[in-house]
């Protein structure tokens, strides 16, 4: 049966994804509600589009974030250590032309539903500029990100602030002059403190926990890449060792009036920041405990320091979200993920997830390779193993990291580890790349 396959999102894992599968000659069409391929890393102020705000730039050095197929040398060996937004974009739209995707993408179209029929067949129904359509496909590949279904936090009482949500954040210049309060201690958290304290009146940032600032660099050296080097060491005596690193070269939390970090390497997202000490010895942003409650424009801290805010902005996550299955066929939003390889569904064959999990590091090299493997699964040339569902289920309970119990943590993985994983399922030379022209 010739293979006709559907793909649901052309951000950075869905375009690598089109890409593998038109490699292995298959038809391929690809929907996305935007007007070009990038996903988030398409700036826009508009809030109906989940994208970076205006400063972004990517928090895993270029070298490990970019696609063994068309890599930054390809596209501009210039670029920075850590681009912009503006330079992803680019990038992604360069690879989509020098790989030809653009004839195989509908743009401004949604996914409304997708029903499964058999290991054969699916049934798409999509909506283009308010005209609904269904088509059939043999095959599925879910690529529609996981950073764009708000996760809001909840705390006794009311806020009459204003009160919004990373998602709704998209530069500084609105809250010029305000008394900012930032919710969070991830990535998207401090960058959002740093980025209002150059024009708020004053910027908090309340912490929940304890969690590590990972400078951008160790010894002129982007910080995953001295990483890298550690990668043959066991995971346990590595994470030592970079703790170890992380206190001689930025000293204990407790320096800066934050939370102590209590729990051990990899138990939670550590936060790659340069920015948010500065700014905290400077006086910028000031630290804060976890919020008791609200009153009014009033925020009660657990020590029961009370301040008066304009604005709350909550860093707090977001739900792995696939509105276009129905809740009772599918439904991630609270884990777990028994996925195998994080992309293998236990019961329906033809359904493929590319870029559904979180490394500690970045998604699209591991987007990619998990890409060549179901390429080549349709292509016939790979079989999956007979004891998938028990293997996903495995993956579960024995993950790389020991992570915290919350909804934020079941999907993660060690970028090194994770890519040792799926090349296993890879011949040695399972790049076969050309010389790159690019595209105008």
């Amino acid at each position: 049966m010739a293979k006709r396959i559907a793909v649901i999102g052309t951000g950075p894992s869905g375009i690598t994804a089109i890409k593998n599968l038109l490699d292995e000659g298959m038809e391929v069409i690809a929907f996305d509600k935007n007007r070009d391929v990038g996903g988030n890393w398409i700036y826009s102020e508009d809030e109906s589009h989940s994208s970076v705000f205006e400063t972004t730039h990517i928090i895993s050095s270029k070298t490990l974030s970019q696609y063994a197929d068309f890599t930054f040398d390809d596209f501009d060996p210039q670029a920075a250590d850590y681009p912009s937004h503006d330079e992803l974009r680019r990038y992604f739209q360069a690879y989509a032309s020098h790989f030809d995707l653009y004839p195989h993408i509908r743009f401004n179209t949604i996914v409304v539903h997708c029903k499964w029929l058999s290991d054969q067949e699916w049934e798409v129904e999509t909506e283009t500029e308010g005209i609904r359509s269904i088509e059939k496909f043999t095959d599925l590949v879910v690529c529609n990100g996981h950073h764009w279904n708000p996760r809001w936090p909840a705390y006794p009482g009311e806020f009459t602030g204003e009160f919004l949500h990373s998602h709704q954040f998209k530069k500084a210049a609105p809250f010029k002059g305000k008394r900012v309060l930032v919710i969070g201690g991830g990535n998207s958290a401090c960058d959002v403190a740093v980025e209002t304290s150059r024009v708020s009146e004053m910027t908090a940032i309340s912490w929940r926990r304890g969690y590590r600032i990972i400078p951008k660099f160790f010894f002129g050296k982007p910080s995953d890449k001295i990483g890298e080097k550690s990668a043959w060491i066991p995971m346990k005596i590595r994470s030592f060792f970079f703790d170890l690193l992380l206190k001689v070269m930025v000293g204990d939390n407790s320096l800066y009036g934050l939370r102590k970090v209590e729990s051990k390497f990899g138990e939670i997202h550590p936060t790659i920041n340069d920015e948010l000490l500065y700014k905290i010895r400077h006086g910028k942003v000031k630290p804060r405990l976890d919020i008791q409650r609200f009153d009014g424009k009033k925020v009660v801290y657990e020590d029961g320091q009370e301040e008066e805010y304009d604005s709350i902005i909550a860093c707090t996550g977001y739900y792995l979200s696939h509105p276009f299955f129905d809740k009772d066929f599918l439904d991630y939003s609270s884990g777990p993920v028994p996925l195998y390889l994080k992309m293998f569904h236990p019961k329906y064959l033809n359904l493929y997830f590319i870029g559904m999990f979180q490394p500690l590091g970045c998604i699209w090299p591991g987007a990619e390779l998990q890409s060549k493997i179901m390429a080549r699964e349709l292509a016939g040339k790979w079989k999956r193993p007979n004891n998938t569902p028990e293997r996903g289920e495995l993956e579960v309970k024995n993950p790389h990291y020991r992570q915290i119990d919350t909804p934020r943590h079941t999907i993660t993985v060690d970028f090194h580890r994770f890519r040792k994983d799926l090349l296993k399922h890879l011949p040695k030379n399972y790049v076969s790349k050309e010389p790159v022209v690019i595209k105008n």
